[in-house]
C-alpha cells in the first residue's frame, strides 16, 4: 500500500510488535493517547489505490446496510403478489437476519485461516446470485430461499470486508477515517433503503429492490480481484469445530427466539426452546473456548477492556437506534397518517445528518479520543431519544420527530464509528478477523434484538401512540444507562 510519508503520523507506522504490547491492548489510556498523538502532525494522504479499495470495501458494506431496510416498505406489496400471509412477513426479514448472524463469527475466522480477500469474493458472488434468484422469485419458498443465501453471502462479506480495511489501513488517522466512512454508509444504507423502498415499489413494483441489490453486486464484484489484497494468519492453526458448532448454533437459535418473538410475542413453544438453546450453547461456546487449543474467540480478547466495554456501546447504539427507527415509522403512518415515501423522507433527512456526522466523526476521536467520544455519542443518542416521548398526535410532530431521531441519529454514527476505534485499536492483525468478527457479531445481533426486545411492546399495544411513548422511554434509558456503564468500565486507571 502506498502511503505519502512526508510528514508521517506516530501510530501510522508503529510496528506490528509494539502494537501487541499488553498496555498499548489493554487500557483505554494507551488508545486514547495513541489517537491523540497521531493528531499532532499531519494524517498520510491515501493513494489512489488505497481510495479505490476503501470504495470497494464501504461500497460492499453500503450493500448489506442496503439490503436490511429497502425491503421493509415494499413488504405489503410482495406478500399480496406471492401469496404470502401477514404473518409469514416476518420470514422475509428473519431469513436474511439468521444467517447473516449465526455465521458471522466462523465465516470471520473462515477468512482469516484461508484467505479474506478469497471469501469476501465469495461472499459477494453468493450475495449477487441470492438477490438474482429473490428478485425473480416464483413462490414464497423461491423468495425466502433468496434471502437465506442473501443472509449467507452477507454473514462472509461483512467480517471479510472489516478485516480487510483494518489490515490494509494502519491504526491512527488513516484507519479512523477509513472506519469513520464505512460507518457512515452503513449508517447510511439502512436510512436509504427505507426512502428507495418507497420509491422503487410505488414505481417498479417490490422486485426492482432486489433487483438493486443485483446491480450492487455487479458493479463491486469485478472491481474487487484486481484491487484487494490477500490476508490470512500466518500459522493457519486448526479450526476449531466445536466451538463453531456451539457459537454459530447458539447465534441461530437466539435470533430465531427473538426474531419470532416479535411477532408472537415470548409465550410460544418454540420461542422459549429455542431462547434456552441459544443461552445453553453460547454458555457451552464460552467452557469450550476456555479449553482449546486454537479457540475460535480468544478468551484474552474478550477480557481485554476495551473489546467488551466497547463491543456493549455498540451493541446498545445499533439495537437501540433500530428499535427506534421501526417505532417511528409505524407511529408516522399510523398515528400522523404519512404515507411510506413520506415516511421515507423524515428518514432521509436523518440520513444526510448521519453523513456529516461520519465526516466529523474520526476528527472527534483524534481530539477526545475514543473512549471520551463513545461515552458521549451514547449520552447524546439517550438524551435526543427521550426527547422523542414528546410525540403527539399534531402536525407538528412530525417536525419534533424530524429533528430529534435526526440529531440522534448523528450521535449514533458518532457511537458506531468510535467504538469501531475501540474495539480494533492495539489489535495486532493476525487477530483482526477475530476482532473484526466481534465488532460485525455486534452490528448484527444489535440490529436483529432491538425490535423484538422493545419492538414488541409498540406492536401489541392497544394504542399506537402510547405504545411509542413507553418504547422510546425504555429505549432512551437503556442507552444513558449503557452511557455510563461504558464510561465506567473504560475509566483510566490510575
Amino acid at each position: 500500500m502506498a502511503i505519502d510519508t512526508s510528514a508521517p503520523s506516530p501510530t501510522a507506522v508503529a510496528s506490528p510488535t509494539t502494537a501487541e504490547a499488553p498496555k498499548a491492548v489493554d487500557t483505554p489510556k494507551a488508545v486514547d493517547a495513541a489517537q491523540a498523538a497521531a493528531t499532532t502532525g499531519t494524517a498520510p494522504r491515501l493513494s489512489r489505490r488505497d481510495r479505490l479499495i476503501l470504495f470497494v470495501l464501504c461500497a460492499a458494506q453500503f450493500m448489506v446496510a442496503l439490503d436490511f431496510s429497502v425491503l421493509n416498505v415494499a413488504l405489503p406489496v410482495l406478500g399480496a403478489d406471492l401469496g404470502m400471509s401477514h404473518a409469514a412477513l416476518q420470514w422475509a426479514v428473519t431469513a436474511f437476519a439468521l444467517p447473516s448472524g449465526g455465521f458471522l463469527l466462523l465465516f470471520g475466522r473462515f477468512g482469516d485461516l484461508f484467505g479474506r480477500r478469497r471469501l469476501f469474493l465469495g461472499g459477494l458472488a453468493l450475495f449477487g446470485a441470492a438477490s438474482l434468484l429473490a428478485t425473480f422469485a416464483w413462490d414464497p419458498a423461491s423468495f425466502l430461499a433468496g434471502r437465506a443465501l442473501q443472509g449467507m453471502g452477507a454473514a462472509a462479506i461483512v467480517p471479510t470486508g472489516m478485516s480487510l480495511l483494518t489490515t490494509t489501513f494502519p491504526e491512527g488517522p488513516q484507519r479512523d477515517r477509513a472506519l469513520g466512512i464505512s460507518g457512515t454508509l452503513l449508517s447510511l444504507g439502512f436510512t436509504v433503503g427505507m426512502v428507495l423502498g418507497g420509491v422503487l415499489t410505488d414505481t417498479l413494483g417490490w422486485r426492482s429492490t432486489m433487483g438493486l441489490l443485483t446491480l450492487f453486486a455487479l458493479i463491486v464484484l469485478p472491481l474487487a480481484p484486481g484491487l484487494l489484497p490477500e490476508s490470512r494468519t500466518p500459522d493457519r492453526p486448526r479450526l476449531d469445530i466445536p466451538g463453531a458448532v456451539t457459537v454459530t448454533g447458539g447465534l441461530l437459535a437466539l435470533i430465531y427466539a427473538l426474531s419470532t418473538a416479535a411477532e408472537r410475542g415470548f409465550g410460544g413453544a418454540d420461542v422459549l426452546v429455542t431462547l434456552i438453546a441459544g443461552i445453553v450453547l453460547l454458555a457451552l461456546f464460552g467452557y469450550v473456548e476456555s479449553r482449546a487449543a486454537a479457540p475460535l474467540v480468544s478468551l484474552p480478547m474478550l477480557r481485554r477492556r476495551t473489546v467488551a466495554w466497547g463491543n456493549l456501546g455498540g451493541l446498545v447504539t445499533f439495537s437501540m437506534m433500530s428499535t427506534v427507527v421501526f417505532v417511528l415509522t409505524l407511529y408516522l403512518q399510523d398515528v400522523l397518517g404519512l404515507s411510506a415515501f413520506e415516511t421515507g423522507l423524515v428518514f432521509g433527512v436523518q440520513g444526510v445528518l448521519s453523513v456529516v456526522a461520519g465526516m466529523y466523526a474520526p476528527k472527534v476521536i483524534g481530539r477526545f479520543g475514543p473512549r471520551r467520544t463513545l461515552v458521549g455519542s451514547l449520552l447524546g443518542q439517550g438524551v435526543f431519544v427521550a426527547a422523542l416521548v414528546a410525540v403527539g398526535e399534531g402536525a407538528w410532530s412530525v417536525w419534533l420527530a424530524t429533528a430529534a431521531v435526526s440529531v440522534a441519529s448523528m450521535f449514533h454514527l458518532g457511537a458506531i464509528v468510535s467504538y469501531g476505534v475501540t474495539v480494533t485499536s492495539g489489535v495486532p492483525d493476525t487477530e483482526q478477523g477475530l476482532a473484526t468478527g466481534l465488532v460485525t457479531s455486534t452490528q448484527q445481533v444489535g440490529i436483529t434484538v432491538g425490535i423484538p426486545l422493545l419492538g414488541v411492546l409498540a406492536t401489541t399495544t392497544d394504542e399506537v401512540l402510547a405504545g411509542t411513548r413507553t418504547v422510546l422511554a425504555l429505549d432512551a434509558a437503556i442507552v444513558l444507562a449503557a452511557a455510563v456503564l461504558v464510561a465506567f468500565g473504560l475509566r483510566r486507571r490510575v
